[in-house]
């Protein structure tokens, strides 16, 4: 099985924005302990502030993965470009949030890219990622 996990603008940042919302651990040192928990699983991982070249990975993995999760941070809310690239693939996307969208700003409450997804995790920290990769086993 191979899933992809993408994460959008800032999210380069975790462990040191905003903790009290995000946590004091990087992704990096996250992701280690998901290869750890999931060898069984080829997971990758892709980071990008840059809107145009997730919308390039989701199309690059989106006929030949198994899976992906994808955390589109601030362009969740605004990106038509990912939706329609995410609705135009044929692996499967779970969007995932580490924080609870629904207790921030009123426009973090609507996700533009929800409508191309399977699904959505959202508040439960890093845990989130691991818990998608659950429900694709």
């Amino acid at each position: 099985m191979k899933i992809l996990i993408i994460n959008g603008p800032n999210l380069n940042l975790l462990g040191k924005r905003e903790p009290e919302v995000y946590g004091s651990t990087s992704f990096e040192e996250y992701f280690e302990t998901l290869k750890s928990t999931f060898p069984e699983i080829q997971l990758e991982y892709y980071q990008s502030n840059v809107e145009g070249e997730l919308i390039n990975k989701i199309h690059e993995v989106g006929f030949s993965y198994d899976a992906i999760l994808l955390n589109a941070g601030g362009y969740t809310h605004t990106s038509v470009a990912i939706s329609d690239a995410i609705a135009g693939v044929t692996t499967p996307t779970l969007e995932v949030h580490i924080s609870n969208i629904y207790k921030r700003e009123e426009f973090r409450h609507k996700s533009i890219i929800s409508k191309s997804c399977i699904g959505m995790i959202s508040g439960l920290g890093l845990k989130g990622y691991e818990l998608g990769i659950r429900y694709f086993l």
